[in-house]
C-alpha cells in the first residue's frame, strides 16, 4: 500500500504554529494548487489543501514560510473525524508534511525581479518525519539540506565544460 502526496502550490496566509499540551510544535497552513486546465470561461481554478507539519519541521516553516510563497510538499494524506459542539460528526482531509521544499527566494517576492549572478543565498529545504507517532526510524532526523543539493547551473556565467559524449541526447 502506499498513500504520498507532492504538492506545489502557494500559501493563502502565513503559517499558524501551535503546540500541543505536551510542548510538540504543530504548524498548520493551506497550500493553493492550481489545478491543470480552465473553465469554459477561461479562469483557471485552484484547489486550496490543509497541510500540517510536526516538530521541527513545524517551527521551521512557521519561521520562514509566509503568505503566498511558493513551496513543495512532500507527505501523506491523512483523513480524521471528531465530534463538533453539536454533536455532528466532522471529517478532515489534510497532507501530513515530512518534507518541504521552498521553491523561490525571498529576494525574488519582497525585491520584484531578482538579478541573475548568484548574489541570492540558496533557500533551506526542511525534511523529516511527520506526524505525531513516537517511533523511532532514521526518518524523524530533521536536518537541512547544506551545500550537498547546490544548484550546478548558479555560477559567474563561466562556460561549462562538456563533451558531446556526456550528453545523454
Amino acid at each position: 500500500m502506499l498513500n504520498r502526496i507532492i504538492l506545489i502550490g502557494r500559501l493563502t496566509r502565513d503559517p499558524e504554529l501551535r503546540y500541543t499540551p505536551q510542548g510538540v510544535a504543530v504548524t498548520q497552513f493551506t497550500l493553493a494548487v492550481d489545478r491543470q486546465f480552465a473553465t469554459q470561461g477561461g479562469e483557471r481554478e485552484a484547489d486550496f489543501i490543509p497541510v500540517v507539519t510536526w516538530r521541527q519541521l513545524a517551527e521551521t516553516c512557521a519561521n520562514y514560510l509566509r503568505k503566498g510563497r511558493l513551496t513543495a510538499v512532500e507527505g501523506r494524506i491523512q483523513v480524521r473525524n471528531y465530534e463538533n459542539n453539536e454533536g455532528k460528526r466532522v471529517y478532515v482531509t489534510e497532507v501530513i508534511a515530512d518534507n518541504v521544499r521552498f521553491l523561490e527566494s525571498t529576494q525574488n517576492r519582497e525585491g520584484g525581479n531578482a538579478s541573475s549572478g548568484g548574489s541570492a543565498p540558496e533557500e533551506p529545504s526542511f525534511g523529516g518525519g511527520g506526524g505525531n507517532s513516537g517511533r523511532g526510524n532514521s526518518n524523524n532526523n530533521f536536518s537541512r539540506n547544506t551545500n550537498n543539493n547546490q544548484d550546478p547551473f548558479s555560477g559567474d556565467g563561466k562556460p561549462i565544460d562538456i563533451s558531446d559524449d556526456d550528453l545523454p541526447f
